[in-house]
C-alpha cells in the first residue's frame, strides 16, 4: 500500500525531471516574466516559474489564476500565508516553505508565530486563525471539510471569502504536488533578500 508519506519522503529530489527553461525553452515573454519573478523572490531563477514556464501560454495562465488568490486574494496577506505555510508544512513541501516563510514574514509571520502554524490549529490559537487552520489540515488530509469545521468556518468567512479559501488550498496542495513530482530543486537565495 503507498502512503502519502511514501510520497514525501520515499522519493529523491536530487534530480529534476524537468530542468528550469532559459530563453531558448520558455520564449522571449516568459523568459522575461520569469527574469522578473526571481528578481521579486530575490534569487537569480526562481526554479518553479522557470519550469513551469516551459508549459508556454498555460504558464501565464496559470500566473494570472494563482495572482488573484496570492498576492491580490480575498483573504488578508497574513491569513494567506498562515494558510499557505500549512499546507506547505502538512505537504512536506520545503520549495513552498522556503518561498513563503520569506512572503510570511513581510506579512508579520516570523518566529513564534511561524513556528505556531508548523504546530497546527491547537497551538494556542484565537477561534478565527484555529478555525482556519483545522480547516486547512481536514481539506488536505481528507479532501473534506466535516460540517462542523465548515459553519466555524462560515462564522468568520463570507461566502465569497469561504469558496477562495478553498480555491487557495487547492492551488497550494495543487502546487505542492506539482513541485513533487517534477522534483523541483528548492532556490539559492541572495544574500539579505
Amino acid at each position: 500500500m503507498v502512503t502519502v508519506d511514501t510520497f514525501r519522503y520515499g522519493r529523491s529530489m536530487s534530480d529534476a525531471r524537468v530542468e528550469p527553461g532559459r530563453l531558448a525553452e520558455l520564449g522571449p515573454i516568459n523568459w522575461l516574466v520569469v527574469r522578473a519573478m526571481s528578481l521579486a523572490t530575490g534569487t537569480d531563477n526562481a526554479h518553479i516559474f522557470a519550469t513551469l514556464g516551459r508549459s508556454k501560454g498555460l504558464f501565464r495562465g496559470w500566473l494570472h489564476y494563482s495572482s488573484r488568490m496570492m498576492p491580490f486574494g480575498e483573504l488578508s496577506r497574513k491569513e494567506t500565508e498562515m494558510i499557505i505555510i500549512r499546507v506547505a508544512h502538512l505537504r512536506g513541501c520545503d520549495y513552498e516553505l522556503d518561498h513563503h516563510r520569506r512572503l510570511g514574514a513581510k506579512a508579520g509571520i516570523t518566529g513564534e508565530l511561524y513556528a505556531r502554524i508548523l504546530d497546527g490549529p491547537d497551538a494556542g490559537w484565537g477561534d478565527r486563525e484555529r478555525t482556519l487552520l483545522l480547516a486547512v489540515d481536514e481539506l488536505v488530509g481528507t479532501r473534506d471539510i466535516t460540517d462542523g469545521t465548515w459553519q466555524a468556518l462560515r462564522r468568520h468567512l463570507t461566502e465569497r471569502k469561504a469558496i477562495a479559501f478553498l480555491l487557495l488550498v487547492g492551488q497550494y496542495d495543487s502546487l505542492a504536488t506539482t513541485i513533487g513530482v517534477l522534483r523541483v530543486q528548492r532556490d539559492t537565495f541572495a544574500p539579505g533578500r
